[in-house]
């Protein structure tokens, strides 16, 4: 059967069928994913530098080193980026995801396994970095493949909406993290809770790990998939993967790398310094702290695919400009917030940076999958987004509380925010406006331009 003969249905029903399956698929898997992930960073700042880390004499010292096994799971994420993009648009989505979500459940049950600093030295912290660098390289493989999962299903018209939905699972994953951790340390003893209490969050992930699992069994491939890679075994003179697409397309990893930069320090600095700067300049207690976060993450969960409309009806873009640009405000105006100690306060000035970081994470998907061809998009996704995770959302709580140990002050990391925020939006000057583009055009493109023969997908 030939190429054409396999594209006879017309390509808006096939999209059509079964798309709230997929993105209901696509995001239940994030949800676990990010939970056990976001559950790392939580730990980070509240339990992990006590725990696996000796004693200084200041809580900032002990915050530091367990922002430097947080960093290693960035650090493996371009690696399992690589493997798994190659893996991801040569057997396909579906199994790639069902491989990094059991990955991710081992590893982050086996930590709340380890023995602290007290039972086993220097090993606990050896084990955890280990233990980190597996949950970062799974990782590195899940964002590309759920949000790609979703997009290559979409309509054109609607593809900014649709795939915001597994980017709005990811706050959904971070509220059930915070969730556990909320109710542990509200009815723990704070030796209990510091004790075993953190552990039993690590070990939920256990359970909610198999119901990703099984949604993900029951969710297709996308037929612009099968026809590329129906076309890659037809076509020997076509490649596809992590070689060719920095070979051929280093423009698109490099603009995927600046959309990328300031929105993810921004979050990392909203979600996870926030919590260091409160809970060590202003000295607010664990309890009240994850509740504000609770309540942010709910609402940036909200906000997201609405933010997805926007970036159908106005275009990639603008929406994305506003975030970079607002995002720079931030801090400016939210460590003031913090500083009044008023709970309120504290809320609207995580939510509010939350929102505004949902402005360039809602068009994340669409506009990176329309950057690549299908028979190398999820190898150009998975690297553009993820050896951007090293030098930016890895490095942006370890900076900011580096800084703030050294001049007790939120300045420094107001202008690094800043200075994030203004190459992100130089990127965003240098892209195409794609709203409503079809992928079977990028692929038409790609084909003509390489010289292959064309499929008939529409």
């Amino acid at each position: 059967m030939s190429v054409e003969q396999r594209s006879a249905t017309p390509p808006a029903a096939r999209k059509g069928e079964g798309l709230k399956k997929i993105v209901a698929a696509s995001m239940v898997g994030t949800v676990v994913e990010w939970y056990e992930f976001f559950l790392y960073a939580t730990a980070a700042t509240l339990v992990f530098g006590k725990y696996f880390f000796p004693s200084t004499g200041n809580d900032l010292d002990g915050i530091i080193q367990a922002f430097l096994t947080y960093a290693v799971g960035f650090i493996a994420r371009p690696l399992g980026g690589i493997v798994f993009g190659q893996i991801g648009d040569k057997l396909g989505r579906k199994p790639t995801l069902q491989l990094t979500i059991v990955i991710i459940g081992v590893s982050t049950f086996l930590m709340g396994c380890l023995p602290g600093f007290v039972d086993i030295g220097y090993l606990a912290p050896a084990l955890l970095v280990i233990l980190r660098f597996i949950q970062g390289f799974a990782l590195g493989g899940e964002w590309g493949g759920a949000v790609l999962l979703v997009a290559e299903h979409s309509p054109d018209k609607g593809r900014g909406f649709w795939a915001s939905w597994p980017q709005a699972a990811v706050p959904v994953g971070n509220l059930l993290a915070t969730l556990v951790l909320f109710i542990m340390s509200n009815t723990l003893s704070a030796a209990d809770f510091l004790g075993w209490g953190w552990r039993v969050a690590f070990w939920l992930s256990a359970v909610i790990v198999f119901v990703g699992y099984y949604i993900r069994t029951n969710v297709s491939e996308a037929p612009i998939f099968l026809e590329a890679k129906a076309q890659l075994e037809a076509e020997q003179a076509a490649s596809y993967g992590v070689r060719e697409v920095i070979r051929k397309y280093p423009k698109g990893i490099l603009q995927s790398m600046g959309l990328r930069f300031a929105e993810n320090i921004m979050y990392y600095l909203v979600v996870s310094f926030s919590i260091v700067y409160l809970k060590t300049v202003d000295k607010y207690d664990t309890s009240s702290l994850l509740l504000a976060l609770l309540i942010a993450h709910l609402v940036h969960f909200l906000i997201i695919p609405q933010i997805g409309r926007l970036v159908d009806s106005w275009g990639r873009k603008p929406v994305y400009l506003i975030g970079a640009i607002s995002g720079a405000t931030w801090p400016f105006f939210a460590f003031p917030m913090f500083d009044t100690k008023n709970a309120v306060v504290i809320v609207l000035a995580v939510t509010i940076g939350l929102c505004l970081h949902g402005f360039m994470y809602a068009g994340q998907p669409a506009l990176m999958a329309e950057l690549f061809p299908t028979r190398m998009r999820y190898a150009g996704v998975s690297l553009g987004s993820q050896v951007t995770s090293i030098f930016a959302g890895s490095l942006a709580p370890l900076l900011a509380t580096a800084w703030l140990k050294d001049t007790n002050s939120w300045l420094p990391t107001a202008i690094y925010l800043v200075v994030a925020c203004v190459i992100t939006a130089a990127t965003v000057l240098t892209l195409k406006e794609t709203k409503g583009i079809a992928l079977e055009d990028v692929d038409r493109a790609d084909a003509e331009r390489e010289g292959l023969a064309v499929a008939s997908v529409r």
